[in-house]
């Protein structure tokens, strides 16, 4: 896989794009719930930003793979919940205004803990052979730019035109939602001769990322007693990472698209679990009103 404009711009403006609708349908109160809900939001954060890389790397040591692919596993692993993870959780009848509240903080600071995170994948995977070193600075501006930017001029938006945000936020996520999936496509077909050779050194890495932390997101909450929509909404946000941001890391910014390939991977699996966690989310729901 080689970089272009495909990974050095459509990837960066798409991500922007999701940011944005993100920001059209935030208002300031929604940051205000971290001090309503204190224990879920520790949880949350706690099994994101700390349990969730740790699986990571034993899946990166564990399973049989090059250096290049398990980095970029390790950094998909890095990145925060994205837009997807806030769907799935309002599809599956969980903590919604939790969810939004998680991928927010966690997308705040992933911007300091991925760049320095990453550096050690790489030292530790591909030692003296990493010609790529992830500049923190510059990477740190970028992530900011491409992220937090467009959410706060989404949320500005929203506050000064709230009608004419609540149409965007319509459009601008068909939109991002069919950039990410053509990318996903036109990266499948440039790469269609080596798919089979990339899923078998990815295949069992990324669906055991996605599994165990979607398990261990539902069981950590499980374990400190939260309700069931809080439940599903942290199994959900410690699930779905966001892979679009990912690819861009690591065949924008790393300029090595082929660590981008646990990414893309992911981005087509996730969906699948998506269906069955929505599937339990609701029965759990139903089931907790009958009671």
């Amino acid at each position: 896989m080689q970089a272009n404009l495909l990974t050095n711009v459509i990837l960066p403006l798409s991500l922007a794009i999701i940011m944005l609708g993100m920001g059209l349908s935030l208002q300031p109160e929604d940051f205000q719930r971290v001090t309503k809900y204190p224990k879920a939001v520790s949880i949350g954060l706690v099994s994101q930003l700390i349990v969730l890389p740790i699986i990571g790397f034993f899946i990166a040591k564990t399973v049989p793979m090059q250096p290049a692919i398990a980095v970029g596993l390790i950094i998909l692993a890095l990145c925060p919940g994205g837009v997807s993870s806030n769907m799935v959780t309002y599809l599956a009848r969980g903590d919604v205004a939790l969810s939004v509240t998680l991928t927010v903080l966690s997308s705040i600071i992933t911007i300091f803990t991925i760049p320095i995170f990453a550096n050690l994948a790489l030292q530790h995977f591909l030692g003296q052979s990493a010609a790529i070193a992830l500049p923190i600075g510059s990477t740190m501006l970028q992530i900011f730019l491409i992220t937090m930017v467009p959410i706060g001029l989404g949320m500005y938006i929203r506050q000064m035109f709230t009608e004419t945000a609540l149409r965007l936020e319509k459009v601008t996520n068909r939109l991002a939602i069919a950039l990410l999936a053509i990318i996903i496509l036109l990266i499948l077909i440039r790469e269609w001769n080596r798919l089979p050779e990339f899923i078998l050194q990815v295949g069992i890495g990324v669906v055991m990322l996605n599994l165990i932390s979607i398990l261990a997101g539902l069981f950590l909450s499980k374990l400190f007693q939260l309700n069931v929509p809080q439940q599903i909404c942290i199994a959900t946000e410690v699930g779905f990472q966001n892979g679009t941001l990912a690819i861009a890391i690591t065949a924008g910014l790393l300029n090595n698209p082929d660590m981008a390939i646990p990414g893309a991977i992911y981005g087509l699996f996730m969906y699948f679990t998506g269906f069955a966690i929505i599937s339990y989310g609701r029965q759990l729901s139903a089931a907790n009103s009958i009671s």
